[in-house]
């Protein structure tokens, strides 16, 4: 596979895989918790496992990537010209990002599951 890929699948994975864990979580509340949708029997923590699961795979998967392209590129400083240098300063920032957005992932599904999500506040 292509450096650059592996760039931007370091760079963005992790973050967009916890924008859809919180936003499909959002919604299998939503229809878990709904007056008109009780009959369907949604389990939230099942959905929710799931989801902290697949999210946090691509987290480490992006983990993967942006060590790998920041291996790649040690030699090579993150000022120094594009495309090496690009590669190099991505990886480190996305390399520091991707564990953030593990341990966010992680906390907001524990969050999840040790919160009754239907109750009036």
């Amino acid at each position: 596979m292509q450096p650059e890929v592996f760039q931007w699948f370091g760079l963005f994975a992790a973050g967009l895989a916890w924008t859809a864990q919180l936003v499909i979580g959002f919604g299998v509340t939503l229809a878990r918790c709904g007056a008109g949708s009780t009959h369907w029997g949604i389990d939230v923590k099942t959905w929710e496992i799931s989801l902290m699961v697949v999210a946090g795979l691509f987290a480490v998967l992006a983990e993967a990537a942006a060590l790998t392209v920041f291996l790649e590129t040690r030699s090579v400083e993150h000022d120094d010209p594009p495309p090496v240098g690009r590669r190099h300063f991505f990886a480190s920032a996305a390399a520091l990002g991707n564990v953030l957005f593990l341990m966010i992932i992680i906390l907001s599904g524990i969050g999840v599951l040790v919160h009754s999500p239907c109750h009036q506040a």
